[in-house]
């Protein structure tokens, strides 16, 4: 059984994508939880540029979920379960890559509600960067991919709207990690230039 199914379970009842859209409006409208959701996947660290509606709609396409504490919810290096995202509501995810030449994963970062996971490899299909572990009981939201294209029949311009927000916060994910790397690359170069005068080479020596 794929690691989606054992994590979020394939019952058709389950799916809001086949429900009828007054059933999902009917599921959101009077639920403070879904309009708890809408409002943290409109914070900063997720999707702000989606107005509350927008959000409220993209909230009756996903799916609640619990995870227990020490769960994988994704696997970095997996290729045929990238098809969700997970918005976090509730407790802490950490997220791990494994490096090169190290047998240990790094800790990127540990990110808590109003957070958004999977949303890389729900747009391009592409293997999982990372791996993600609940390192606290976690509540969360998850958009399927299916979810997301019965949302772009539905409801096309708030489907463009989610995915041009995605894109962007992408785009800037990018950004900050050329940014660290132009950082990285400066240091080294400093770093070198200390060390060259430091430890100068036979040539410079009988110079």
């Amino acid at each position: 059984m794929a690691l989606f199914d054992r994590l979020f379970g394939s019952r058709p009842e389950d799916r809001p994508e086949s429900r009828l859209p007054a059933e999902r409006q009917a599921a959101v409208d009077g639920s403070p939880s879904a309009h708890e959701a809408a409002r943290l996947l409109r914070a900063p660290t997720a999707l702000m540029q989606l107005s509350e509606a927008e959000a409220l709609t993209v909230v009756s396409f996903m799916r609640p979920r619990r995870f227990a504490s020490g769960t994988t919810i994704i696997r970095q290096g997996e290729a045929s379960d990238t098809g969700f995202m997970v918005l976090v509501l509730g407790g802490e995810i950490t997220v791990e890559t494994l490096i090169a030449r190290r047998s240990n994963p790094v800790t990127v970062t540990v990110l808590g509600p109003g957070s958004l996971i999977g949303e890389m490899s729900l747009v391009d299909g592409a293997a999982r960067s990372a791996s993600c572990t609940a390192s606290s009981d976690v509540h969360c939201a998850v958009l399927t991919r299916e979810a997301l294209e019965a949302l772009i029949a539905e409801q096309p311009a708030t489907a463009a709207k989610l995915m041009t927000a995605v894109a962007q916060r992408l785009a800037e994910r990018l950004r900050d990690s050329s940014h660290k790397l132009r950082i990285y690359s400066q240091l080294v170069q400093t770093m070198q230039q200390e060390i060259d005068a430091l430890m100068p080479t036979p040539d410079r020596r009988q110079r």
